[in-house]
């Protein structure tokens, strides 16, 4: 599509832009609110299968729709999508239980993976590497316009409406999209002489599921050295060694296997992998600190992580010009993966003492270095790759930042709660005393107290507290404290984990080789063998 003028380009952008704003959107407005959710809903122990089971399914539909989408356009595929999201939002708000809610978000999680690969992979179809740059900032910054909307929009939501609304207020902005998309996109001829690779989808699937489902139990469900966990392990591997076979065979392979003979390809989505493990996991657990430890309602919470968001844009989208004007992008990489991890750092030092502009700057630095860098290695994987291919290296590079946020979730959940109950233990002695001084009247209002996700509901809280009598309302209080001050030790060990993944990929990201970006649509034979 290199081909068409400048104009019809930008107004298929657009129509894309709408589509990419719907899916982010209906993502982030979830983030302050599903605390609140939750609390309504119960069933805190399946807190992060809301998550995790959205990333799984869009995780495993990316890679499958961007073969696909190679062999037959992007069109259907992205409008399919975008269906398939308007019924798993609609189904998400007529929730009874938290199952019903992971199972609407799973449907959900299908329509995000076209809408994600198909979107990314039409940048690469449009404009040469040079010019795709100033666009991948623009849709990144489309994120974090939606970051910006979405958590404070949610937030609102859940203190002054039926939370069902988080998920149906949107529904007009998909079917808009949906539309655009219909006027607006050309169809595109299918490819000749490609065929569906469905043994190496099949594999694909059955390694993805096990590894993601023996991740997310480990540690919570299951331990790690558990018959089940090991039994998932094995599978995983089972199935990876199968799809491997499959794909060195087959004539059209859903993950071409030379792809990764590419030094700046496998390392581009090792560190994507691992970004997407730092940036979820401070996504989806800051909401916890400004609303369960600070006791901010959720409105606040989501004023509180807007300036997050907008650094991000403003980093993207700066980012993506300097990228366009320099054809330069390793020192870029650099400076954002290092602010990325003094901003986590930033966030592991927090505490009952933090105040809410502490928390702003904090994440301001974090949103800065996730800017800079988290476009950067989309570009380099779409830069070393032949053009056919750019759908299959686009979505592998979604498929990497989507299994990086959905194990690295996993494994945060794992060191939340298990310095949550070490905490909670070490105080479990004199809560027990005082428990025991207590009269009976009261005992259940205190009960409350056995499960953190009461910090969640300052409502409730202070419902609880003004039933007591004066005497009892400061031990009250105290046990509160005590209980915040578990919840923040706990989530301090998983910004800490977050900063230590991070430094990691500063490490990695100096062994990027930086290829020159393209002014065209076609490699020559230099650099071809430069990046190889």
């Amino acid at each position: 599509m290199e081909h068409l003028d400048q104009r019809k380009k930008t107004t298929i952008m657009v129509a894309v832009l709408a589509a990419l704003l719907f899916a982010a959107l209906n993502q982030t407005i979830v983030s302050t609110a599903l605390p609140r959710i939750v609390e309504r809903l119960g069933g805190m122990e399946y807190y992060s299968w809301v998550f995790t089971v959205y990333m799984l399914t869009s995780s495993i539909t990316t890679i499958l729709v961007g073969k696909l989408s190679d062999i037959y356009g992007r069109r259907p595929f992205i409008l399919v999508g975008i269906g398939i999201f308007l019924i798993g939002a609609f189904l998400c708000g007529t929730s009874g239980d938290i199952i019903q809610l992971i199972i609407y978000r799973g449907i959900q999680g299908l329509g995000a993976g076209m809408i994600m690969s198909t979107s990314f992979a039409v940048v690469g179809d449009l404009f040469a590497p040079r010019d795709r740059g100033r666009w991948q900032g623009i849709m990144t910054g489309a994120f974090g316009l939606a970051s910006v909307l979405g958590p404070t929009l949610g937030g609102y939501i859940v203190d002054h409406l039926e939370w069902n609304w988080v998920f149906w207020v949107f529904l007009p902005v998909g079917i808009i999209a949906f539309v655009l998309i219909m006027m607006m996109f050309p169809k595109v001829a299918r490819k000749e002489g490609e065929s569906v690779d469905y043994w190496g989808s099949t594999l694909l699937t059955l390694t993805m599921v096990p590894m993601l489902l023996a991740f997310t139990w480990a540690g919570s469900k299951y331990d790690w050295g558990s018959a089940q966990i090991i039994g998932l392990l094995v599978v995983t591997l089972v199935a990876l060694m199968g799809f491997i076979f499959i794909e060195q065979r087959v004539k059209s392979p859903v993950l071409p296997m030379n792809l990764f003979r590419n030094s700046t390809y496998s390392l581009s989505n090792l560190i994507s992998f691992i970004l997407g493990a730092g940036m979820f996991g401070a996504v989806m657990y800051m909401p916890w600190f400004i609303q369960g430890v600070m006791g901010t309602s959720a409105t606040l919470s989501g004023y509180v992580t807007m300036p997050m968001m907008l650094s991000l844009v403003l980093g993207s989208a700066v980012g993506g010009q300097l990228v366009t004007r320099t054809g330069k992008y390793k020192l870029l990489a650099l400076c954002g993966t290092v602010i990325m991890a003094a901003g986590m750092l930033l966030l592991a030092f927090m505490d009952l003492s933090t105040t809410t502009w502490d928390v702003i700057l904090f994440m301001i630095v974090t949103g800065l270095g996730l800017g800079l860098a988290m476009p950067v290695f989309s570009l380099t994987v779409q830069n070393s790759v032949d053009s056919s291919q750019l759908g299959v290296a686009t979505a592998s590079s979604q498929l990497f930042r989507s299994l990086g946020g959905t194990i690295g979730v996993a494994i945060m959940s794992t060191v939340l709660s298990h310095r949550l109950t070490d905490k909670m233990m070490a105080g479990a002695g004199a809560a027990q005393q005082d428990a025991a001084a207590l009269p009976e009247e009261v005992k259940p209002i205190f009960g409350l107290l056995h499960d953190p996700q009461i910090l969640l509901d300052p409502e409730k809280l202070e419902q609880a507290q003004g039933q007591l009598p004066l005497e009892l309302q400061q031990v009250f209080q105290h046990t509160v404290d005590m209980l915040r001050e578990a919840l923040s030790y706990a989530l301090s060990g998983v910004f800490l984990a977050g900063a230590i993944v991070i430094a990691l990929s500063i490490v990695l990201t100096f062994f990027v080789k930086e290829v020159p970006l393209r002014s065209g649509s076609h490699k020559n034979k230099r650099q071809e063998k430069a990046e190889a």
